[in-house]
C-alpha cells in the first residue's frame, strides 16, 4: 500500500503556476511511433475523419475508447464510438444466463457490423475497435473515408501477447488459443509493417502506442 499523499504548504501552487497544458499531437501522413513516450498529452484528429484503434484481444483497446475519446467534436457532432464489446454486452444482458456466448457470437457480431454501418453512413467522426485480424473492416472504413472526402487512420495498441492474456484474465473474458495465435498473427505483421513505415492501404496515417504510452494518453479528439 503506498503512503498517501502529502498536502502541498501554502504558497506552493502559486510558486510553480498554473499546470502546462498537455501537448496537443496532430498526426500527419505516414507512421508516429509513441512507444515508449511519458506524459500525458491529445491526440486530436479533424473533424469528420475515422480512426481505427487496434490491437490483440485484451490489449486495452476498449478501456482507451471509453476512457479517452472526447464524446464531441470541433463540430459539436458526436463521435461515434462502435466497439464490438457494446455489442457483446447487450446480448449478455438479455440472454439466459446458463447460454454460453459462442451461442450467440454471430448475432453479436452482425450487430457490431451493423452499428459500424449505421456510424460510416452519418457523416460524424467515428472510433472503431477492431481486433486487427480482419483486414477487411480497415478496407471498408478506408472506402468510407474516402466517399465522404474524409481520411481514415489507425491506432495499434502495441502490447506483449503476455500482458493481452492477462488483461482478457482481468476482465473475465477470453479467447481460444486458436483464436488468439490468428490475432496474434495478424497483429505481428501489422506491427511490422507499421515499425517499418508501411501503412495498410487507404489509410492516411497511423499511431503507435505500447501500455504506457496509451495509459499517458489523456484524450483523443476530432478538431
Amino acid at each position: 500500500m503506498g503512503t498517501a499523499p502529502t498536502a502541498p504548504t501554502a504558497g506552493t501552487a502559486a510558486a510553480e503556476g498554473p499546470a502546462a497544458p498537455a501537448p496537443v499531437v496532430r498526426p500527419r501522413a505516414g507512421v508516429l511511433d509513441l512507444r515508449g513516450g511519458a506524459g500525458r498529452g491529445e491526440l486530436r484528429f479533424p473533424a469528420g475523419d475515422l480512426l481505427v484503434v487496434s490491437g490483440l484481444p485484451g490489449s486495452g483497446k476498449s478501456t482507451l475508447i471509453r476512457r479517452a475519446v472526447a464524446a464531441l467534436d470541433a463540430r459539436d457532432g458526436v463521435v461515434w464510438c462502435v466497439d464490438s464489446q457494446d455489442a457483446r454486452e447487450r446480448l449478455e444482458r438479455r440472454a439466459p444466463a446458463w447460454l454460453p456466448y459462442g451461442a450467440y457470437r454471430p448475432l453479436a457480431r452482425l450487430a457490431h457490423y451493423a452499428a459500424l454501418r449505421r456510424a460510416l453512413r452519418s457523416g460524424a467522426s467515428v472510433v472503431v475497435h477492431d481486433c486487427g485480424q480482419r483486414g477487411w473492416v480497415r478496407r471498408w472504413v478506408a472506402r468510407d473515408a474516402r466517399r465522404r472526402a474524409a481520411a481514415a487512420h489507425l491506432l495499434l495498441l502495441d502490447v506483449p501477447p503476455a500482458a493481452a492474456l492477462a488483461g482478457q484474465a482481468a476482465r473475465g473474458r477470453g479467447v481460444s488459443p486458436h483464436a488468439f495465435g490468428k490475432h496474434r498473427r495478424a497483429m505481428s505483421r501489422l506491427t511490422a509493417d507499421l515499425t517499418a513505415g508501411r501503412l495498410p492501404a487507404g489509410v492516411t496515417s497511423a499511431v503507435l502506442l505500447d501500455r504506457g504510452a496509451a495509459d499517458a494518453l489523456g484524450e483523443i479528439t476530432f478538431g
